[in-house]
């Protein structure tokens, strides 16, 4: 067995975390689980749904932004999928 460098341990701790995830919503008949993985290469991207006619679900951040006198400023990123104020 070869050791794994650092970038591709991770890939294996998501793909178990990502395996682990689909066990227990086949096991249990789950449509959904919390902080669920969609995306091995970026695994901190969450669903976010929206219930739009075009796109029910989006992926991707959340961002806060206010614009003063032509300057912008991001108030608050985040990546989580959950629909809460920002």
């Amino acid at each position: 067995m070869t050791v794994l460098n650092k970038k591709l341990y991770i890939k294996l701790l998501v793909c178990e975390e990502l395996y682990r995830q689909q066990l227990e919503m086949y096991k249990y008949k789950l449509r959904r689980i919390d902080d669920r993985i969609v995306s091995i290469s970026q695994p901190h991207v969450r669903p976010i749904v929206r219930g739009k006619a075009s796109a029910k679900v989006e992926f991707g951040m959340k961002l806060s932004l206010s614009v003063v006198d032509g300057w912008s400023t991001i108030e608050k990123m985040s990546w989580s999928g959950l629909q809460r104020r920002l």
